[in-house]
Parts: C-alpha cells; structure tokens; sequence
C-alpha cells in the first residue's frame, strides 16, 4: 500500500517538474532575441532604470501569461485536444501562407 503512495507522489512529482520545465524552456526560447526583449532592451538603456523595466516587463509577460492561461483552460473545457490541434494546426499554416504570399507578392 505504501509502495503504491508513493508510486503516485512521483507520478504527480514527474509530472509537475516535466510540465514545468517544457513550459519554461519553450516559453524561454520562443522570448529570445523578439520585440519584446528589444523593447525592454531599449526601454532600460533609456531610462537608465535596469530594476525599474525589469519589474515593469516581468509584470506585463505575467499578465499576458496568465491571459494565456485562463483561455487556455477555458478552450479545454468547450474543445477537445484533438480539435483544438486541429485548429490551431490549421490557423499556423493560413498564417504561413499569407506571410508567404506577402512575401511572394513583393517579388513579384
């Protein structure tokens, strides 16, 4: 009976540790080198204030994530995974081919 506790407290261990380091190394990587860094980049360089962006910009991606979250957790509860991988698949390629043929059309 022991053995079977804790079986699950490391299910549920593995589980949150492999939830959370794919999040904060997808979300990590996905940030770099983007307009928002730019943005906080340039926003310390002339304020002059590095803790004063650093709060402010820490702040707003929080907001933004938790925005992200609650939608997220909403979405799941109206449509199943396999739609929503549907449609998400689905939108990341009609955005593909309109920055595709915006692209194509100055070329051309």
């Amino acid at each position: 009976m022991n053995s079977k506790l804790e079986k699950k407290e490391n299910n549920i261990e593995k589980s949150f540790f492999s939830i959370f380091i794919t999040t904060f190394t997808t979300i990590f990587i996905a940030e770099l080198g983007d307009k928002t860094q730019i943005a906080t980049l340039m926003l310390s360089a002339e304020s002059g204030k590095p803790i004063v962006v650093f709060l402010g910009s820490s702040l707003a991606l929080i907001s933004s994530s938790i925005v992200g979250v609650l939608i997220g957790k909403w979405l799941s509860k109206k449509i199943s995974p396999n739609k929503f991988a549907f449609f998400t698949g689905a939108l990341m390629i009609l955005i593909s081919l309109f920055l595709a043929f915006d692209i194509l059309k100055n070329y051309l």
